[in-house]
């Protein structure tokens, strides 16, 4: 028998649904720089979603573009009810482009894809065919990936085993932006710097209900690409930042602390080498640098106790201050109708 996941469980529609009015799909397309694309992705797009029989609408995010992207978004969502524009002010980023998808879509499931024309519009349905079996989030994989560059495609396959190992949440690929979400999985959900591609690590320790499914992919037609080797380092500082989050926002004395006991390790050890030194192997204490380091070490002990300590106010106070809770719940039973 299958079991409901927290997030796919009955939830207050005030809280974290759209209002009934919405649509039932919100298309979440990213754009910079992709004026020759937009035109044939919109005209591949739009009879997939009408065949699928769901209301919806497209949302084109324009992260600041200078080759008229702007102006096309604009006239695309004159022609067309169902397309809407987001400007956004400068070029803030991929993450910051969906984040604000995110924040403006009104759909129930929210599925993400990339303005170059690579993700098939005729996966959307196989996304939703696979989320109808319970999931709350559905992934792409781009099994048969058709970038030119290996220099792309292999660092690629790096980071997403070094992700899986990680996080523990084993997703073939990370980096693919078609997915399908249900809405209230990253209603509350906040991303900066460039961490789009860990929100499966988001809502996966939230609760959330994960599946991954084949999907096509196509080479670029216009265009450049915007992603190069340099990623690779990002994603790996991306990584370390998501683990300290989701691991230790709440108790960051642990991994303080931690470095703390090692610093002081270090500055035992090195001080009873000096001893040793001094009293069995003929040298002095000014004959070896292992009383400096000792010292040294000792200092960044007390130091890492002490950040340690503010890191554990700080978060009393956001907590605190913010009248946030340090637990979700998913939904309760058994309760009065104005608590539910």
């Amino acid at each position: 028998m299958k079991t409901d996941s927290p997030l796919s469980g009955p939830s207050s529609p005030s809280q974290d649904r759209p209002s009934l009015d919405a649509p039932q799909l919100s298309i979440l397309i990213p754009l910079y720089n992709e004026v020759e694309n937009l035109d044939p992705l919109i005209a591949a797009l739009l009879p997939v979603l009408d065949k699928i029989g769901r209301t919806y609408e497209i949302l084109l995010i324009d992260d600041g573009s200078q080759d008229g992207t702007t102006e096309k978004i604009v006239a695309c969502s004159r022609e067309h009810a169902s397309i809407r524009g987001v400007i956004l002010g400068t070029n803030y980023g991929q993450t910051a482009a969906m984040m604000a998808g995110f924040e403006e879509a009104r759909g129930e499931i929210l599925i993400p894809m990339d303005g170059d024309l690579q993700n098939d519009p005729e996966d959307i349905p196989h996304l939703l065919a696979k989320m109808e079996e319970g999931y709350d989030l559905v992934s792409g994989w781009r099994r048969d990936r058709k970038d030119r560059d290996f220099g792309r495609r292999l660092p690629s396959r790096i980071a997403n085993w070094l992700i899986s190992n990680v996080s523990g949440v084993h997703l073939h690929d990370y980096g693919c932006s078609l997915k399908a979400y249900r809405h209230r999985a990253v209603v509350d959900m906040h991303l900066y710097g460039e961490m789009h591609r860990f929100i499966p690590i988001y809502v996966r320790w939230n609760g959330a209900k994960i599946a991954e499914i084949p999907v096509r992919h196509h080479e670029r037609r216009f265009g450049k690409s915007h992603y190069g080797l340099q990623r690779v380092v990002k994603v790996l500082f991306d990584l370390l930042v998501v683990m300290f989050l989701l691991r230790y926002s709440q108790k960051p004395m642990y991994v303080f602390g931690a470095c703390g006991l090692v610093n002081f390790g270090v500055s035992f050890l090195a001080m009873s080498l000096a001893f040793y030194y001094k009293f069995f192997g003929h040298k002095t204490l000014i004959q070896t640098p292992l009383p400096v380091l000792s010292a040294f070490t000792c200092m960044l002990g007390i130091l890492c106790f002490l950040m340690g300590l503010l890191a554990e106010l700080s978060i009393r106070t956001y907590y605190e201050s913010r009248g946030k809770k340090t637990y979700g719940i998913a939904r309760r039973t058994n309760f009065p109708p104005e608590v539910r």
